[in-house]
């Protein structure tokens, strides 16, 4: 599926580069692993070759399937929930590990859309910057734009 040098995207954890492909041996079995390393923590992962699919693992975003994002993050015909924040906080995080670019813009749209109404709790705020953090890496590679022009973007998008 990958091979060095690669750029995968990890749920959660962002963009990395696929430094190594490893055997190693668990309980008795050989197991091929990727060695992934975030970029932008220096964090580094080991994913089993045959369960990268079923933890998420996958290619980045094309530049063709940006326009999408923005496009979602746009919208502004949408009802934000107004259940209890840490069920709100819950169904976000759910779709933040999915890893999903167009879910991960659905979550920064909600929380900005509903920041405009109240204040967001500790852990919401953290969220909303975490998903923007998530978009803002995958789109500047994927667009091969700085990040900060990514993040402009964005902001303008929310006139923030």
């Amino acid at each position: 599926m990958f091979k060095v040098g690669d750029l995968a995207v990890y749920p959660a954890h962002g963009v990395g580069i696929i430094e190594a492909i490893e055997n190693k041996d668990i309980m008795g079995c050989k197991q091929l692993f990727y060695v992934m390393k975030i970029l932008g923590n220096n964090m580094k992962i080991m994913i089993p070759q045959n369960g990268a699919r079923s933890v998420g693992l996958r290619g980045l975003i094309t530049k063709e399937e940006i326009p999408r994002v923005y496009d979602i993050l746009k919208e502004r015909d949408i009802i934000v929930d107004k259940q209890t924040w840490n069920k709100r906080y819950k169904e976000y995080w759910e779709k933040i590990k999915t890893g999903s670019a167009y879910e991960i813009a659905k979550v920064l749209r909600d929380l900005l859309r509903l920041k405009v109404d109240k204040d967001l709790s500790f852990g919401e705020r953290k969220m909303m910057d975490t998903a923007k953090n998530l978009l803002v890496k995958e789109i500047s590679i994927a667009s091969d734009l700085e990040e900060t022009r990514i993040e402009k973007d964005l902001n303008t998008i929310f006139s923030i």
